[in-house]
Formats: C-alpha cells, sequence, structure tokens
C-alpha cells in the first residue's frame, strides 16, 4: 500500500512539475487519432499521430518526436501511397539527415531543409543509377558524381539536375568527354 501511494505522489508531481502526461488518446474530428505524450495541451515528447480520412493527409501516419504540437526531433512519416521518410524534424518538415524511400524502390539519404534535399546526399534510383554530390531545394545542384547503370559515370558540377559546368564523362566503353556542359549538354573542352 506504501508503494502505491508513494508511485501515485510522484506521478502527481511529476505532472505538475513537467505537465507532461505518459500517454493520452486524441481523436480529431477528421477521424485521425493521436496517442503519446502531451503537455499543456500540446502533442510533446514521444508519439503516434494518423490522419483522418477527412484530412488532406489521409492515411498518412507520423511516428516519433514532438515539439508544441508539431514533428520536431526523430521520426518516421509514413505517406498513404508508400513513401516513407526516416529521419530528423524540426517545424513539421524534414530538416537535418533523413531517408526518404519511395514506392518505386528509389532512395534518398542525406541532408534535408524546408522539407526538401538540400545540402550533402546519395540518391539510388530503382533502374540502379546513383548520384552522390549536394542538393539545393530538391535538385541536384553543384559538385556529383553521377553513375549509370550501363557503367556511365559523370563526374562534376551541376545545375537543376542536370551536367552545368566544368565535368568529365565517362563513357562505358572507356571513351572520356572531359569539358564545359550546359543544361545536360557537352559543349566541348575549354
Amino acid at each position: 500500500m506504501r508503494h502505491i501511494f508513494l508511485t501515485a505522489i510522484l506521478s502527481i508531481s511529476m505532472f505538475f512539475l513537467t505537465g507532461t502526461a505518459w500517454s493520452e488518446t486524441i481523436n480529431y474530428k477528421d477521424g485521425g487519432k493521436y496517442v503519446g505524450e502531451v503537455k499543456n495541451g500540446e502533442r510533446h515528447g514521444r508519439g503516434t499521430l494518423i490522419f483522418g480520412s477527412a484530412s488532406e493527409w489521409s492515411g498518412d501516419k507520423y511516428v516519433g518526436e514532438f515539439k508544441g504540437d508539431l514533428f520536431d526531433g526523430y521520426g518516421t512519416y509514413t505517406y498513404a501511397g508508400g513513401s516513407k521518410y526516416v529521419g530528423e524534424f524540426r517545424n513539421n518538415k524534414q530538416q537535418g539527415v533523413g531517408t526518404y524511400t519511395y514506392p518505386s524502390g528509389s532512395k534518398y539519404v542525406g541532408d534535408h531543409k524546408d522539407g526538401k534535399r538540400h545540402g550533402r546526399g546519395t540518391y539510388t534510383y530503382a533502374s540502379g543509377d546513383k548520384y552522390v554530390g549536394e542538393y539545393r531545394n530538391n535538385k541536384q545542384e553543384g559538385r556529383g558524381t553521377y553513375t549509370y547503370a550501363d557503367g556511365g559515370k559523370y563526374v562534376g558540377e551541376g545545375k537543376n539536375g542536370e551536367s552545368h559546368g566544368q565535368g568529365t564523362y565517362t563513357f562505358p566503353n572507356g571513351k572520356v568527354w572531359q569539358g564545359v556542359w550546359e543544361n545536360g549538354e557537352f559543349k566541348g573542352k575549354k
């Protein structure tokens, strides 16, 4: 009896000190559901949010950390269409390092900023092609290496997802084009 009383006192003290309940279930009008920690009436701490059928994100699911009612920290977001992101979030957006897997089998592993591929990353295509390099605003841009499934390889600068600037393309047969590229087209040595 004394053990139960002490546990109850500690639990109540923890709630009032931190404002955190261990687990709470919240059902939303759109059919969604949250199960997890709550602080001051907001999702805060670890939890699972399943979006309801009347929601813009119907069928999506987030399991991870919340702060101030937003995805914030490490988590897994599973899209109804089959895509999945596992990694860091800030203010409801993919931010930091994470892995995004597509239903096609393609996968991106790397940096994210404001919900987009941004920084260094590796994109492996379902076709067998692979890009390792820099991204800006969801596009391959900056220095990188694009290796084709057929054995061809481009090493150099890019812009808007195209070979652009100084670069070298090595054909599967060993032939090499080295020089300036513009919008994916080889312009020659300069």
